[in-house]
């Protein structure tokens, strides 16, 4: 009796330990994995592809303007990409949330501004929302032409 009883205890514990969301650790993430894939999904022009990757409180900022969710959908949905080279990698994570920096060359155009092709900075930011990493912020360092 006492060991199922001490069973009963055990399995209750681990049930609530694991069922807690946020309770458990971030995985640890791969960010050249995630920016990949987000990249891939950027020739998508599926609204439902980017609401399931962009946080509600999603913010970036290119050099014309600071964008919310709404406005970056909006620019990932009339986004013309062409080739493009993701490179230099570097990843930090802290708990939930995953900052990674690289560079990008692609040739791009943005509300009509074509961007010039060589490699510039990008940073993502991803937060783990207890089940999936989500795109929380952006920051593109590529000068649009003039």
């Amino acid at each position: 009796m006492k060991k199922l009883f001490l069973c009963m205890i055990v399995f209750v514990l681990m049930f609530s330990v694991y069922s807690c969301e946020g309770s458990m650790p971030a995985p640890q993430a791969d960010g050249e994995k995630l920016v990949r894939s987000l990249w891939t999904d950027f020739e998508k022009t599926d609204r439902a592809t980017f609401d399931n990757w962009l946080s509600p409180a999603f913010q970036s900022v290119h050099e014309d303007k600071a964008r919310d969710k709404e406005d970056e959908i909006t620019l990932l949905m009339n986004l013309n990409l062409g080739p493009y080279t993701l490179d230099n990698f570097t990843s930090t994570q802290d708990g939930n949330v995953l900052i990674v920096s690289y560079t990008v060359a692609v040739h791009e155009t943005i509300e009509g501004k074509e961007l010039p092709g060589a490699p510039a900075g990008r940073m993502s930011v991803f937060r783990y929302n207890g089940k999936k990493w989500l795109w929380i912020a952006h920051a593109n360092m590529n000068p649009m032409s003039k």
